[in-house]
């Protein structure tokens, strides 16, 4: 049984792609789950201050315990750490001295946990310099976005380090066909995203904090950030009174304030289990992005989980769309979204079941094939 060094965002919350596979290769491997060294230095904020905080605070319970926390909500195969680092360091000299004050702590968690020779698996670029210290058996990258694009990173440090990690892998994983543009072809992947379809399809309650004003729902979930369409949002709330506009998720920004309607609901961000309570009671469930290279190159988890659940998805372009396309109402403007709206199509009966076949499952079966060649 190979063991696997997981470099992530903090594990919890809402659950990334590689929470999601991860979760599924646990049931073969033991997994130790290095939560997020950073892909950007933080600012003198509240909000970066109080994360900063808590991070230590959960660092220091490490060393003092030199035990891994267990996840046991999933499985008792995943361990969970965090590490002391200096965060996206951009200097040579700051990069090396990350890289070895992350190498000491995370050669006592090896040794703890008896891992030999693990496989290294990071989403995140930042541990190229800490995977070349550790000389594990096999490294595999997995982009799910285009960092150079991407908002709330370092793009110039990210970006070096990327390259250092890119020569070093020996499998690159890209969750879209746009992204794998970007590696050498003889070593990378397409990784699409899977679903939960039990979750998104078996029927759950309705939420009690749904809006239930006699007006049927166009429903989002995930973060609010630069990557959502606030003029777009704003128009269609106008020009569809008889809609309220639902948003689930943290709102990411500090000083620009979010379009404010007596129709437009935020209601913050919900846990991921009870997502379905939501999504399975609008009418539409929607995705108002913007048209920029982020976007381009993504392909959001939400896509699959919404038409897991039977629902009308309206959506902006973006090409990750397109194996979806005659299953969506793709729309470009608020005439475009309101038509929709008046005249709801629902994805096709056979959609659901080709959307079952995309499980996580199956994603995690497709790894496993490649982590036993490392």
């Amino acid at each position: 049984m190979t063991d696997i060094v997981v470099f992530g965002e903090d594990f919890g919350g809402l659950p990334s792609s590689t929470q999601h596979i991860v979760k599924r290769l646990a049931a073969n491997h033991r997994i130790l789950w290095v939560n997020s060294i950073g892909l950007r230095q933080p600012k003198l904020d509240s909000k970066d201050i109080q994360r900063a905080l808590n991070k230590l605070t959960r660092v220091f319970h490490n060393v003092g315990s030199h035990k891994p926390t267990l996840d046991s909500e999933t499985n008792p195969n995943i361990h969970i750490i965090n590490l002391l680092t200096i965060p996206a360091p951009s200097s040579a000299l700051a990069r090396k001295v990350a890289a070895k004050m992350m190498k000491h702590q995370l050669n006592k968690q090896l040794q703890a946990l008896g891992f030999d020779k693990p496989v290294f698996w990071t989403s995140l670029p930042t541990a190229a310099d800490l995977c070349a210290e550790m000389n594990p058996r096999g490294l595999i990258y997995y982009c799910g976005d285009d960092f150079s694009a991407l908002a709330g990173v370092d793009h110039d440090t990210v970006a070096k380090h990327e390259r250092t990690l890119v020569n070093a892998a020996d499998v690159i994983f890209t969750a879209s066909d746009k992204l794998a543009t970007q590696f050498p072809s003889g070593k990378t992947v397409t990784l699409p995203h899977g679903v939960d379809f039990s979750l998104f399809s078996e029927p759950a309650p309705k939420a009690e904090d749904f809006p239930n004003n006699g007006r049927k729902v166009l429903g989002f979930y995930g973060s609010l950030s630069e990557w959502l369409d606030y003029d777009l949002i704003a128009q269609v709330a106008d020009q569809a009174p008889d809609w309220d506009l639902v948003f689930i998720g943290p709102n990411e920004f500090s000083d620009n304030p979010l379009p404010q309607r007596s129709n437009i609901y935020y209601l913050g961000p919900r846990a991921h289990h009870t997502l379905p309570r939501y999504s399975q009671h609008w009418d539409a469930s929607w995705l108002p992005f913007v048209d920029n290279a982020q976007i381009k190159a993504c392909n959001p988890l939400k896509l699959l989980e919404y038409l897991a659940t039977g629902t009308s998805v309206i959506s902006t372009p973006f090409p990750a769309l397109m194996p979806y396309k005659h299953m969506l109402h793709i729309v470009q403007n608020v005439e475009d979204v309101c038509a929709s709206l008046a005249h709801l199509i629902p994805p096709p009966a056979n959609s659901k079941q080709y959307v079952q076949q995309q499980s996580w499952e199956a994603r995690a079966n497709q790894v496993e094939k490649l982590v036993r060649t490392l």
